[in-house]
């Protein structure tokens, strides 16, 4: 059987070989992981949901070090970590319940054995008035009531202490079983968020409508398929996405799909803006104020569509929800790519030239939440000032800095 530290690291050295890339797929490994590690993690009887939030949480600051631009990754780790404290609560809440109703019908047994409606009066005024017992009396009674009360507390206490003992594994085997139960609903949210914001695709395109974008998404691809299952009619227009050239891979998908495409550059994006009903893109991640990291390129179709009041609409599943906003100096909002995408080593070679050339190349952008119109989760559609709802219910406070109980 593999440990834990095993597992770890192999993922670890994936994330930051950059052998996994992409939100779903790094979200779904994420999950995957920290389900093994609550499968394998030894609990101890007595409270199990610390020990195994702060082994998850250890795990999770590796995993964040190792690709800090994958934001998914800790998202997926406070995700988890929410979902042991709910089940914590959970079992205790249902403990304290059938503790509460124990008593409650202790009472009820208790009033019921003080109170007998069959008895008269004449015999309840009787009661008022007690002979004192004789001394044969006294005496017989003696033996009954002189018993030392420790003879039994040995046994007694010790069936007391198992019982509680056993109590306590029982409550931590059903700690696990819950976290991996909801572990599993996680996993299969992510493998169903394309299909589950495909569904409201209709809702949003309409019929002979121009549609922009901007790189390659399969979530936006998705959603424009989904449309046209529908049989809606309408144009997508794709800007390339330079230097990867992106928009060229997702054209060719939705040419063999059927679906209207026309290719234009980024720099034309302006100049198509005039004739375009909507913006659907695909992000990276959504920050906690609603705004959003997309690739390079996509402020500037933002912008565009502002200036001409064209909505701008993301669609993004709720796993890419980052409780971080993008002024906390943990977050990475760039990746700086390899020059060699915008201009090759050789193109300047023999060039005699007395400064150096620098070659800068970001993959992301970051858009202000004022300029998102709409944000279609796999939970629907909601505005960018709505997040920290959804964060509420998603993440706990106590996680959102993973390092923070790590260095104390």
């Amino acid at each position: 059987m593999p440990d834990i530290e095993g597992l770890v690291n192999d993922f670890v050295a994936k994330l930051s070989k950059r052998k996994v890339e992409g939100s779903q797929a790094t979200s779904r490994l994420t999950a995957e992981l920290l389900r093994s590690v609550v499968s394998l993690q030894r609990l101890p009887p007595t409270n199990p949901a610390a020990v195994l939030i702060e082994a998850v949480r250890g795990i999770g600051v590796k995993l964040v070090a190792a690709n800090p631009v994958e934001l998914a990754v800790g998202n997926i780790v406070r995700r988890v970590l929410h979902i042991i404290r709910e089940e914590d609560l959970s079992l205790l809440t249902s403990k304290t319940g059938d503790l509460d109703l124990s008593a409650a019908s202790d009472d009820e047994r208790t009033i019921e054995q003080d109170y007998d409606p069959t008895q008269s009066a004449a015999a309840a005024a009787a009661k008022s008035f007690v002979r004192p017992p004789s001394l044969h009396a006294l005496l017989e009674n003696m033996p009954d009531k002189a018993v030392p009360s420790n003879i039994y507390t040995s046994s007694s206490g010790g069936d007391s202490e198992e019982k509680s003992k056993a109590d306590k594994l029982a409550r931590t085997r059903k700690l696990k079983h819950d976290v991996i139960e909801a572990i599993n609903m996680l996993i299969e949210d992510i493998d169903t968020c394309h299909e589950l914001i495909a569904e409201q695709a209709v809702e949003h395109i309409h019929q002979n409508e121009v549609i922009l974008t901007l790189g390659s998404s399969r979530t936006a691809f998705e959603f424009f398929c989904a449309a046209k299952e529908k049989k809606r009619s309408f144009r997508v227009v794709v800007a390339e996405g330079a230097p990867r050239y992106q928009g060229h891979a997702l054209a060719k998908e939705l040419v063999s799909r059927g679906l209207q495409t026309t290719v234009v550059t980024d720099s034309a994006v302006f100049a198509m803006i005039s004739r375009v009903n909507m913006v659907i893109v695909g992000v990276h991640a959504v920050m906690a104020n609603g705004g959003v990291i997309a690739p390079v390129g996509m402020n500037m179709v933002a912008l565009a569509a502002q200036k001409h009041a064209v909505p701008f609409v993301v669609v993004a599943g709720i796993h890419k929800l980052c409780p971080s906003y993008p002024h906390n100096p943990e977050v990475c909002l760039n990746d700086m790519r390899s020059p060699a995408e915008l201009l090759e080593f050789g193109r300047l070679f023999g060039v005699d030239s007395g400064a150096p050339l620098q070659v800068v190349n970001p993959g992301f952008d970051y858009v202000a939440p004022e300029l998102v119109s709409l944000l279609i989760t796999d939970i629907g559609g909601h505005n960018p000032s709505y997040m920290y709802r959804l964060i509420s219910d998603y993440y706990s406070a106590d996680d959102f800095d993973l390092q923070r109980r790590i260095h104390k």
